[in-house]
């Protein structure tokens, strides 16, 4: 696993159509762990692949609390839908 740097606005990249995952293979599985680690680091909730530069449409999310077990979901967006 490794830590990422996260893109901050207004990088230019955050702005950019993030591609879809077709499969799940180790690079997406690489991908997660790095975003989890990431987002542990920072003490946060969730990261999406975009905020450390990488235009795939994956986000990891863990909302449980402090004292409670780690409770980690990744996720692979399929569609997107305007607002």
């Amino acid at each position: 696993m490794t830590k990422r740097k996260i893109i901050l606005v207004p990088d230019e990249i955050l702005r950019k159509k993030s591609e879809k995952i077709e499969k799940i293979t180790n690079k997406e599985k690489q991908l997660a762990d790095d975003l989890f680690e990431t987002m542990y680091n920072k003490n946060g909730i969730g990261l999406a692949a975009v905020q450390v530069g990488v235009l795939r449409r994956m986000i990891v999310i863990d909302v449980s609390k402090k004292d409670e077990e780690k409770k980690p979901l990744w996720a692979i967006l399929m569609i997107l839908w305007p607002v």
